[in-house]
């Protein structure tokens, strides 16, 4: 049964609908937003990771209880060493001063993608920031960082193997446990900033029934009204999951 509609403004918004329990962000044009400013892309950056607070406290409000972020992927290590360097140490910044004000929020603080390869500095104070948060439950905050979606899928395929798993016995079940994301639910929402229109190889297994939502605003200027809109749109979608939906 399609959803009952009703006319706002200049939107449709369905009756009683739920928010997306699960929305995972692209957040491009951080750099971008600085050369338009006249400044450095690590500028841009600088500002981006100011505005990862004011987003969550956003989503935290529409009732949104996973917030995901794709922050740094594999690829980017292929970027000039000072851009990679830059990002790096504001990470390790934000995560040093935020770390507290997180927990006091009931924020639970969780990492996607790998560790070893971050400086020694950098994976304590992860580690230390999800240990200081693990029984938080107000909102989830998963950071994807040095995270691939193909690298996502091939390490749980080793892990599968190293386990000795007999073939018959591996389902879509059993590959989400061995996945980054095991502890979380798979997006209801995708969104991605920026003006482009692709996943970049961001979460390619959990999309596969996600909404996916684009907008050409840049990153840092993504706030409470374009999040309003990214909710609106999505409360408008009829999710099928592959079947059919039968009006009436």
């Amino acid at each position: 049964m399609i959803a009952n509609q009703e006319y706002r403004g200049n939107n449709y918004q369905k009756q009683n609908d739920a928010p997306p329990n699960h929305v995972a962000i692209i957040m491009d044009g951080n750099g971008r937003w600085g050369i338009q400013r006249g400044l450095s892309r690590s500028d841009g950056h600088r500002e981006g990771v100011k505005n990862i607070r004011r987003v969550l406290n956003h989503f935290a409000h529409h009732g949104v209880k996973f917030l995901t972020l794709f922050a740094f992927s594999t690829e980017n290590w292929d970027r000039p060493s000072s851009e990679v360097n830059s990002i790096i140490e504001l990470l390790g910044n934000a995560i040093r001063d935020q770390a507290n004000e997180l927990h006091e929020a009931g924020i639970k603080v969780n990492h996607l993608g790998k560790l070893n390869r971050l400086p020694n500095k950098l994976q304590n104070g992860i580690l230390e920031t999800i240990e200081k948060t693990k029984n938080n439950s107000n909102i989830t905050l998963s950071v994807a960082y040095d995270y691939g979606g193909r690298d996502d899928i091939i390490n749980a395929i080793k892990n599968i193997i190293a386990e000795e798993i007999k073939p018959d016995n591996i389902t879509e079940t059993l590959l989400k446990d061995f996945l980054y994301t095991k502890d979380i639910p798979d997006p209801d929402l995708i969104i991605r900033t920026g003006g482009e229109m692709r996943l970049s190889n961001f979460m390619l297994w959990q999309a596969s029934y996600s909404e996916f939502y684009a907008t050409n605003t840049l990153w840092p200027d993504f706030d409470e009204k374009q999040i309003n809109k990214a909710i609106n749109e999505y409360a408008q979608r009829q999710r099928k999951f592959g079947k059919t939906i039968t009006e009436r």
